[in-house]
């Protein structure tokens, strides 16, 4: 559990263990896949180059990517036929951003893990893959999307999305344990995942299915810019920190505080219940993102606070899911 502004880190706590049967002791070093907290990493990434006048947020995709061009939508289907037509309108980075794009999760081919893919091949399969809904006018959330705007990020950058994502992002932030292949170092402190055991009153270790073993593969595994970050509290922190602060840290700019605004405002359209930013979920007075296996980050601008929540599991027994929001009320109560 860890309390911070805009400048400092006010509070840390760590409870628990990393490793139940090893006894090992869960500590702010500890790192947590945080899963879709990835996109508003990807889509502060994206953003920069809206900053440098290299692409528009309006901008269609097929602009940047050609495959596009020919994709369809759903106009009818029903367990005998589906027949496809023409959007009318394109799909845009925005749309994409802010899951109004009417793209699915994933493609039928990203399986059986998120990371099998090269980044160009799984974008090419969203190609291929009709739209579910007219782009600007539903919420569907969907990892497809966001993989598609790190694609276009590739092209107009001219450099790999995990390099940019290195060098633009992690590195001038100081986040030095984020990565999406933890070296044999960093897997030593990466948090084991836990669930419920069938009878409800234990927890059982279980591995992220969702990602290829080892983690540290360069082979096996590609980076997958919706879901597929390892981070610690403290990195966490830091990318909060330059949101909260208007798009600068420690005295650098990385974003202009009209990226910031776009990325934190609300963007779904009023006749959606959802409320999305581009890369958050977008509150009435915070803004932030969770992760599959619980760890979430929620920025409050009114209280000038953030919170970032670390663990690692797939439900609780007995009253654990209390928890989270008995740490927000403590920090929102105890705040300065």
């Amino acid at each position: 559990m860890m309390v911070g502004d805009a400048a400092s880190i006010r509070h840390t706590e760590a409870i628990g263990f990393a490793d139940v049967a090893a006894q090992k002791q869960m500590s702010s070093e500890s790192i947590f896949w945080i899963a879709s907290q990835s996109k508003p990493m990807t889509a502060a990434a994206v953003l920069m180059l809206v900053d440098e006048g290299r692409i528009s947020l309006d901008d269609p995709i097929e602009k940047f990517l050609p495959e596009f061009r020919s994709q369809m939508i759903v106009a009818e289907k029903d367990d005998q036929h589906v027949l496809l037509r023409k959007p009318n309108h394109s799909v845009t980075i925005r749309h994409l951003l802010s899951h109004t794009g009417g793209m699915p999760f994933r493609s039928e081919v990203e399986q059986p893990t998120l990371d099998a893919l090269p980044l160009a091949t799984a974008v090419r399969s969203y190609a291929m893959t009709p739209l579910q809904t007219e782009p600007g006018t539903h919420y569907q959330y969907s990892n497809a999307g966001i993989n598609t705007t790190a694609r276009i990020l590739e092209v107009v950058s001219g450099m790999p999305y995990e390099e940019f994502m290195q060098k633009r992002l992690f590195n001038p932030l100081g986040m030095t344990s984020t990565t999406f292949w933890p070296t044999e170092e960093q897997s030593s402190r990466v948090a084991l995942s836990y669930r419920p055991t069938a009878n409800k009153t234990d927890l059982e270790p279980f591995p992220i299915s969702q990602l290829t073993y080892p983690l540290s593969s360069h082979t096996n595994r590609f980076p997958m810019p919706a879901g597929g970050l390892f981070s610690t509290a403290v990195d966490t922190m830091k990318f909060c920190q330059m949101i909260l602060n208007k798009g600068e840290f420690a005295g650098t700019r990385i974003l202009s505080e009209a990226a910031v605004s776009e990325l934190t405002k609300r963007q779904t359209p009023d006749s959606v219940k959802e409320s999305y930013g581009l890369g958050f979920s977008v509150n009435a007075d915070s803004f932030g993102h969770g992760g599959a296996h619980a760890t979430n980050m929620e920025i409050r601008p009114k209280d000038g606070l953030i919170l970032v929540w670390m663990v690692q599991h797939a439900g609780y027994p007995g009253d654990g899911a209390k928890a989270q929001g008995v740490f927000r009320d403590w920090a929102i109560q105890h705040k300065p």
